[in-house]
């Protein structure tokens, strides 16, 4: 009995802990539209 209830108590320290810790902020880089190339013609009638 001893040790279930050190052990209940060590996961609830742990979990305790993680919800205290700081977050991590994510940063999502927005790429600009791409760059679109002008089409070149090459064809018979230039």
């Amino acid at each position: 009995m001893s040790k279930s209830i050190t052990m209940l108590a060590a996961f609830g320290l742990v979990a305790a802990v993680s919800a205290c810790a700081p977050k991590q902020e994510e940063y999502v880089v927005v790429a600009p539209e791409p760059i679109s190339v002008e089409p070149v013609y090459t064809g018979k009638y230039k």
